[in-house]
């Protein structure tokens, strides 16, 4: 009954979709004027496309040079704004060019909707001015994106905690490291926060507060091995990143063996973000398959959308020792009738060396029979074969580790369940 159930809500999402898309037509055919000189224009070597006139209240400019020398061009679905009313999120897809290395493609993020990037400057001018509309330039030096000037010789916890989930409990060693892995200066490498420039500590706070994603990109790079999308650069309110592959979504009726290794990649994923030499502890708050992406010649995974990672560093955790801060925490499962969803605490989060949190998000929102997502429901590991929904242990290590039964039996879970999906993907290859 629930699989009926699924397959037509997948139907009926399909529908939808041929609607839009029908709608869509017509409303080109009634444009071909301006649709044709949407096509021919690179609108990525616009200043005011890319709100450069907005510095230093936006993202960076160390990419400026690359946009404005037409060196990006937006794909050619990307360049008409008509279809800007379904991109809510601000994201396109360009294709960048280096002379004499060809081209390759890339990620652009406005990194908000247009109406939270209105906020933004509604609320700079707000508080500079008492207006909901100013001169952003004028504005900016009298709000708290400003406060930390030349005299000021490190971020501190004390001037950005809670400004965003990654800085919601900062350590100084944290903020040391946003710092020196700052991408958007040309003086990086150093943890002085002083050594940056007036516009690039504005931009960075700017940053911090409205969507971190670049800082996370940066400071914990792919480079060194951390599951993230490769940060590139920024031009005004455009941010570059590099393009992984087609999301996790994609995947959802993949080959089994396909499937089976790419939920072992996820749980190796919740292990590394949890524990690792650095004893900084990356929680995801927002799980999701559109969250992820998947190599197409390496297979690999991805988190492609960290605006929504809480940074604890397990290190301070020890040496302040809050109340409970050695027991272990376990997440409580969240049966809700909607899509994605996790239940946590952040300030427990904060204050826990031992959490279950990354586990739990990746086994109830994207494995386990509990997963919902577009219509569909059984998670990424549906459908098994029948010899091993026979045996019944791959499911009982999903229910466990999605909704334990037992006292910290989710952690024991995730163990088992990252060797049992290590062995499968074993036998397939």
């Amino acid at each position: 009954m629930l699989r009926l159930v699924s397959l037509k809500l997948g139907r009926l999402y399909r529908y939808v979709k041929l609607a839009v898309l029908g709608s869509l037509a017509a409303a080109l055919v009634l444009n071909t004027h301006s649709l044709l000189a949407s096509l021919q224009r690179n609108e990525l070597a616009e200043r005011r496309f890319l709100q450069l006139n907005k510095c230093p209240a936006c993202w960076g400019t160390s990419w400026c040079r690359k946009f404005l020398n037409g060196q990006l061009r937006l794909e050619s679905w990307g360049r008409l704004r008509l279809l800007d009313v379904f991109n809510v999120k601000n994201v396109y897809f360009a294709r960048y060019g280096e002379p004499r290395e060809g081209s390759r493609r890339v990620v652009l993020k406005r990194l908000g909707s247009a109406q939270e990037l209105a906020d933004i400057d509604a609320k700079i001018c707000r508080r500079a001015t008492g207006r909901g509309r100013c001169d952003l330039l004028q504005a900016l030096p009298a709000t708290e994106f400003a406060s930390l000037n030349g005299d000021v010789r490190l971020l501190t916890p004390a001037a950005v905690e809670g400004w965003s989930d990654l800085v919601h409990c900062p350590s100084q060693r944290l903020l040391d490291r946003l710092v020196r892995r700052y991408a958007e200066t040309k003086d990086s490498g150093s943890f002085l926060l002083r050594n940056l420039k007036d516009a690039e500590r504005m931009q960075l706070l700017l940053t911090l507060a409205f969507n971190p994603e670049p800082l996370v990109l940066q400071s914990f790079p792919s480079d060194e091995g951390w599951p993230f999308a490769k940060y590139l650069g920024a031009c005004g309110r455009m941010v570059a990143v590099n393009y992984v592959g087609e999301e996790l979504w994609s995947y959802f009726n993949a080959p089994w063996e396909k499937r089976v290794d790419l939920a072992w990649q996820l749980m190796e994923i919740a292990e590394q973000l949890t524990n690792n030499d650095f004893e900084f502890a990356l929680y995801l708050l927002d799980v999701s398959f559109d969250n992820f992406a998947v190599g197409p010649r390496d297979g690999k995974v991805i988190i492609v959308d960290a605006e929504n990672v809480l940074v604890a560093d397990k290190r301070l955790i020890r040496q302040n020792k809050p109340e409970n801060w050695d027991v272990w925490y376990e997440s409580k499962f969240d049966d809700c009738d909607k899509e994605a969803c996790l239940s946590f605490s952040k300030e427990i989060l904060c204050a826990r060396v031992t959490v279950d949190h990354n586990y739990y998000a990746i086994c109830q929102n994207l494995l386990s029979r509990h997963a919902t997502w577009r219509g569909t429901s059984g998670g990424l590991l549906h459908d098994p074969p029948a010899e091993i929904a026979k045996d019944g242990r791959l499911e009982a290590l999903l229910d466990e580790c999605a909704n334990p039964k037992k006292r910290y039996g989710r952690f024991q879970a995730a163990k088992e369940l990252r060797e049992y999906l290590a062995q499968l993907s074993n036998n397939v290859r």
